[in-house]
């Protein structure tokens, strides 16, 4: 529910605060007051483009803010949260501001925003229906979800967008893998060729370092075991080894310590380091007797180690990415060789989903057709007494090329304003007044079923009166059983019927003209209602009737 409209500095309106409450509201006024440019203000939070030329004389910038009240909405709850705006103790506001010069800016919930976000926030709460370009109803999509409301078909339109969805996602999978697979297939080849060279060569992680190290030792044999030999004897094996050196001070050390009892952690040291030298001694002789010296092991190695080196400059750079290399194209050879079973599978899913699809269309389309029957009695049951009585109205049924996820035909209400005329879209419509009516027709029948809380109806008594002025307000008030109802009227029988009466007037006093609302209660009211009858509003004769309209007693 739209629970207050705020506007300042807009067109003629200086600063204006509107509370609205549930049913119908009704807003009248002298032609020329500005009613419509409330409306106006008000649909640029469905989405209207900003013109700066709407900014008061004299101020800097027009601003229009909406308070909507939400709670209940889990659908649009949701859909805040995933935007990334909650809605307070559930209260949804909107905003616009218009800069004479300089950035126009949006907000939700006090929140920057853009006026797209906005626009499609209001659009949700608000069908505005007049001269304005807002109407819900004329969107194709929106005209879709109407009838399969209408003809309880939701859940069958949405099995079909999911099985859509679902059928889509499966051929874009075939393709790409299709694809992929083609580009496999272009290079198997070259790719088999690749991992015959480098499983050929039946590489080890680390072993180039390993055959590197192995190079060195062959290389420098000589020295190692000259080197190693010296360090054996003068460790150990010599006649004047420092192992023996270390036992003659190790004995000494013991006598000492028979005196001295402190002595004894000395002599653990030493006997650690007499034991280390000792090892250290023999394991350099076992080295020495191990060198090799093998030129022809030597010649291996480096064989290897050039294969290596080749590898690793094709595939590497290390070798850890060569056996990587080698482990993908693996893969995708694996990948080819298993195409045909993963592609059977996947084509058989796909073929099953859209025999699936086809059938939940055709039961689709079996629930639009009646509907769309049945919906297109009702509206014209209707018309006649909104002052259309030549009007006919029906939705057409086109069948597509091809499903998609809104099923497989397109849909569009047509209309027809007088007797012998062919039927034309909705959209075409040139009386923003006829537009109304027609909508007022919709909205009668399908105000159990429509999502869109508040309707906005500009210019909707255009040229009616009488008997049609009474039926039009017996169909407005009937929709505000399950909408809030906004309408800007000239008719007395229309402002009668509201639960909530405002008037717009106009004051020229300071040389400024600027728009201001009052809410009617009491003899106001009555007063309104009797100039709006178009007699005198002072006389008894006129205030009575209005308070006949109105239910009042005398």
């Amino acid at each position: 529910m739209l629970v207050e409209l705020r506007i300042r500095d807009y067109a003629v309106v200086e600063d204006l605060t509107l509370a609205l409450g549930p049913g119908l509201n009704a807003l009248t006024g002298e032609t020329g007051a500005g009613k419509s440019i409330i409306v106006g203000a008000l649909s640029l939070l469905l989405g209207e483009r900003a013109s700066s030329g709407v900014v008061r004389v004299g101020a800097e910038r027009a601003s229009v803010e909406a308070v909507f009240d939400v709670g209940g909405r889990e659908d649009l709850l949701g859909r805040l949260d995933t935007l990334g705006y909650q809605a307070e103790d559930g209260l949804l506001i909107l905003r616009r501001e218009v800069a004479a010069e300089g950035r126009n800016r949006s907000w939700v919930n006090g929140s920057p925003a853009t006026a797209g976000v906005v626009g499609d926030l209001g659009a949700a709460l608000v069908d505005l229906h007049g001269q304005h370009e807002h109407q819900t109803l004329l969107r194709p999509a929106q005209q879709r979800g109407i009838l399969d409301a209408f003809a309880g078909s939701v859940e069958a339109a949405r099995d079909v967008a999911r099985i859509h969805a679902r059928v889509e996602e499966l051929h874009r999978l075939l393709e790409s893998r299709e694809d992929r697979l083609r580009e496999i297939e272009s290079r198997s080849d070259f790719l088999r060729f690749q991992l015959d060279e480098m499983d050929g060569a039946r590489l080890v992680a680390g072993e180039d370092q390993e055959l590197e190290a192995e190079v060195g030792r062959h290389e420098h044999a000589e020295e190692l075991l000259e080197g190693a030999g010296g360090v054996h004897e003068r460790l150990y094996a010599g006649d004047d080894s420092l192992a023996d050196g270390l036992a003659e001070v190790r004995t000494a050390l013991a006598k000492l310590a028979r005196y001295d009892p402190a002595l004894l952690e000395i002599g653990q040291l030493l006997e650690e380091a007499y034991h280390n030298v000792n090892e250290v001694g023999r394991r350099m002789g076992d080295y020495a007797e191990a060198v090799d010296h093998d030129p022809r092991r030597l010649e291996a190695v480096r064989s290897r180690l050039d294969l290596i080196f080749r590898l690793k400059r094709k595939y590497g750079p290390e070798l850890a990415d060569v056996l990587e290399t080698a482990q993908r194209v693996r893969a995708e050879l694996a990948e080819l060789e298993e195409a045909d079973h993963d592609l059977a599978e996947l084509r058989a899913e796909a073929a099953a989903l859209t025999k699936e699809l086809h059938a939940a269309a055709e039961a689709l389309t079996v629930r639009r057709r009646a509907g769309a029957l049945s919906m297109s009695k009702a509206v014209m049951a209707v018309l006649p007494e909104l002052g259309i009585p030549g009007g006919t109205f029906e939705i057409h049924l086109k069948e597509l090329d091809a499903i998609g996820a809104g099923g497989a035909e397109s849909l569009e209400f047509l209309v027809a304003l007088n007797t012998g005329f062919e039927p034309m879209p909705l959209r075409r419509i040139a009386s923003g007044g006829e537009m109304s009516r027609v909508m007022l027709a919709l909205k009668s029948i399908l105000a159990g079923v429509d999502r869109v809380p508040v309707l906005v109806f500009d210019e909707i008594d255009a040229g009616i009166g009488g008997v049609v002025a009474t039926a039009v307000a017996e169909k407005l008030a009937q929709v505000a059983r399950e909408h809030q109802v906004f309408v800007v009227t000239h008719l007395a029988q229309l402002a009668s019927r509201a639960t909530g009466h405002f008037v717009v007037e106009k004051d020229d006093a300071e040389g400024l003209s600027a728009t201001t609302v009052r809410h009617l209660a009491g003899d106001e009211r009555v007063e309104e209602i009797a100039r709006m009858l178009g007699g005198d509003p002072g006389s008894s004769a006129s205030r009575e009737h209005a308070r006949e309209l109105l239910g009042a007693e005398a």
